[in-house]
């Protein structure tokens, strides 16, 4: 071995290396691109919330899009990568009130402005915490153009928008059901819901039937196919539900009017239990026959369906229910208790005052919130904004369809079109004072079921469009009160690849020219309609084009028995220590050995021990080139023959990996690369098997 080759440490130390040189690259700014003569190649991060910090699926994630960009750079184009966060309305606001809680702090008891610098705190605190971690793992981002949903440029956009879409009437505000958070205590879209398979009960409740005391035909109604109860209480209706505490909110019974089962009770009333409320008996074939009893009791201020069958039959809307989910005043029973603690209770009540005729095991579907996995969600009746949706699903479907903007693995495709074949307007409004105020401001008036309100980018021009009002011609600036309620955090992420490029406050500028449509995105499937359709959407409205070319969704990051990470399970691993243990390339490599796109990845540390034994041969094989020594001579045959072997190989190897490129199979790709270090190795034994050190190695 050469003296030269004996400067240099026997085993790579990634802790020697990475640190260095990502300090140079951002130093030198290796990452910056501006718009020039060149093939540009754009890729936006998905914006980690700012609450976060970097876990196995980040990893994931930005390892790909690193990748992406990387080889971007080395085929000689104009390469950015656009970083990142996003405020995220209901996590971040979460987090400031506990950390108040923890103060003594309530924020009721704060005023609006005192809670958003608490939370503007908060971010400056956090928010650069996972921005921090990305540049631990390699992420070759432009950092001087990190963006942040809530900045100058992104908020105004958000205004802009909302504004746009409201006069040009896809925006409404109306009294609608939504799904609701108790916890944050807010709305939520229909996509923030998940749902879970959950064991529960289905509790069988009589309903006695009001002033009957002879059924005259009884008998011959049970020829007939009736079911027909009776105790020596009365004649009762048997009603099946999962939710014995909404029954305080009943207002009506629901039978099919087909069902023959149920004819004896066609124009009759019924009692409520516990409540001794007396409800019609209604008929609408909405009701399943062959569910529980075909009895069905209607809340309509708790059930979406049992809302439509109220508007349809002109029922009584009773809420029983708080907005921290306790049992309201309207309710004349269980005042002030929580909802689960009131069905432990009621169904007590019931049994002791034998109004139970049976309960059997169930397994139930239950939504909760995306944000708050511990809160189930509620169904409940408020005034909201929305989005209408028809209009955006028609044209962000055909480029899916005909292939023109193309998802990896190609199966996500149909998922997409099922979903905006029948989507339903999105509730865009939150009860939160965290994220972009909704700019709509209200206007004093003596009807209390009629709201009068203008929308407008500020006070100024609600003024101004305020005084254009019959009636509201002398209004002053005072009057006017600014809703109190927040955008969902995603109405500023869908504009994301147009913002970033200040697309919506300054269209047709240079960079917008330049950078969109962006190339590729990577994300994760779950975020699929939260995300990537409504970018679409947005894209389409404000650019005229798609925001980007391909979406490659990475797997789940699973431990090795097959369970998804999470820090409940505690089977995730700290990725800062994997990096400190394995070094970056070793963790990144590890994690791509086995991340197939679109399928989950079975995550072991020994994954990561190959990425760094690998690197550790790419270092040897460096120390190998390093120490030889250059000499003039004649090249041996032998020698002649495996350069040319090894050339050809390294073309098939390259025309290979462009191709798994091309279809986004990064992992077959870097499989290649490995066999290609192999070839290499041959290549070399036999030049030193023939050198004996003094190596002629020809370029």
């Amino acid at each position: 071995m050469s003296e030269k080759e004996n400067t240099l440490a026997t085993k790579y130390d990634p802790k020697e290396v990475e640190d260095k040189w990502y300090k140079y690259w951002e130093s030198h700014d290796l990452f910056k691109s501006v718009p020039d003569e060149r093939e540009p190649y754009c890729i936006v991060i998905p914006p980690p919330n700012v609450t976060g910090v970097l876990h196995m699926g980040h990893m994931l994630n930005n390892t790909i899009q690193d990748i992406l960009i990387r080889r971007a750079r080395m085929e000689g184009k104009n390469a950015l990568w656009v970083p990142g966060t996003d405020h995220a309305s209901i996590a971040t606001e979460a987090k400031v009130v506990k950390r108040l809680a923890e103060q003594g702090i309530r924020k009721r008891d704060l005023t609006r402005d005192e809670f958003l610098k608490h939370a503007w705190d908060w971010t400056h605190e956090h928010g650069g915490i996972i921005l921090q971690q990305l540049r631990k793992l390699g992420a070759s981002c432009d950092w001087s153009r990190t963006a942040f949903t809530m900045d100058e440029t992104r908020s105004k956009s958000v205004l802009k928008v909302f504004v746009d879409l409201y006069d040009k009437g896809y925006i409404y505000r109306g009294l609608r059901m939504v799904n609701w958070d108790p916890k944050a205590q807010t709305a939520l879209s229909n996509e923030e819901v998940i749902y879970r398979e959950e064991k529960s009960h289905l509790y069988y409740l009589k309903y006695y039937v009001d002033g009957l005391q002879t059924l005259e035909n009884e008998e011959q109604l049970r020829a007939e196919g009736n079911i027909i109860h009776k105790d020596e209480k009365g004649y009762y209706a048997v009603v099946a539900t999962t939710r014995p505490e909404t029954i305080m909110g009943d207002t009506a019974m629901c039978i099919n009017p087909k069902d023959p089962k149920n004819q004896w009770l066609k124009g009759r009333k019924v009692i409520v239990p516990l409540v001794n409320r007396v409800i019609n008996v209604i008929e609408d074939r909405y009701v399943e026959i062959e569910f529980g009893t075909g009895c069905l009791k209607v809340t309509p201020a708790h059930d979406p369906n049992d809302y439509v069958l109220g508007k349809t039959h002109n029922l009584e809307t009773i809420d029983i229910f708080n907005a921290d989910a306790t049992i309201s005043e309207q309710s004349p029973l269980y005042v002030g208790m929580d909802r689960m603690e009131c069905r432990k209770v009621i169904v007590v009540d019931l049994k002791n005052a034998g109004l139970v005729e049976k309960i059997e095991d169930y397994d139930n579907k239950v939504g909760y919130s995306e944000r708050n996995s511990d809160t189930a969600v509620e169904p409940r009746l408020c005034m909201q904004w929305f989005l209408k949706m028809k209009h955006f699903a028609e044209i962000a479907l055909p480029c899916v369809k005909n292939d023109e903007l193309k998802f990896h693995p190609a199966k996500y495709k149909n998922i997409y079109n099922v979903w905006l074949e029948g989507i339903q307007d999105w509730c865009i409004s939150r009860q939160l004072w965290w994220g972009h105020r909704i700019p709509a401001y209200f206007l004093p008036t003596d009807d209390e079921d009629k709201e009068v309100y203008v929308v407008a980018l500020n006070e100024e021009e609600a003024l101004e469009k305020a005084r254009k009002i019959p009636g509201y011609e002398n209004i002053e600036a005072s009057q006017l009160r600014h809703d109190e309620d927040a955008l969902d955090t995603w109405f500023s992420s869908w504009l994301w690849p147009i913002s970033l490029f200040d697309g919506i406050n300054n269209p047709g500028n240079e960079e917008i020219k330049y950078y969109y449509p962006t190339n590729d995105l990577v994300t994760a499937p779950d975020i699929i309609f939260f995300w990537v359709a409504r970018m679409i959407m947005a894209g389409y409205e404000y650019m005229g084009d798609m925001p980007f070319r391909n979406v490659y969704f990475t797997g789940v990051v699973r431990d090795k028995l097959g369970r998804k990470m999470s820090k409940s399970l505690g089977n995730s691993p700290d990725p800062l220590k994997l990096i400190e243990q394995f070094g970056a390339d070793g963790v990144r490599m590890g994690l791509m050995l086995a991340a197939p796109a679109g399928n989950d990845i079975l995550y072991d540390d020994s994954l990561c021990e190959q990425g760094r034994n690998f690197n550790n041969k790419i270092w040897n094989a460096f120390r190998l080139v390093k120490g030889w020594e250059v000499a003039d001579v004649e090249q041996p045959e032998a020698s002649r023959q495996a350069v040319l072997w090894f050339r050809h190989t390294l073309n098939d190897a390259l025309a290979t990996v462009k191709d798994h490129f091309s279809k986004f199979r990064l992992s077959d790709a870097m499989m290649n690369t490995r066999v290609l270090r192999h070839a290499a190795a041959s290549a070399a034994s036999v030049h030193a098997v023939h050198h004996r050190g003094a190596v002629a190695a020809p370029r």
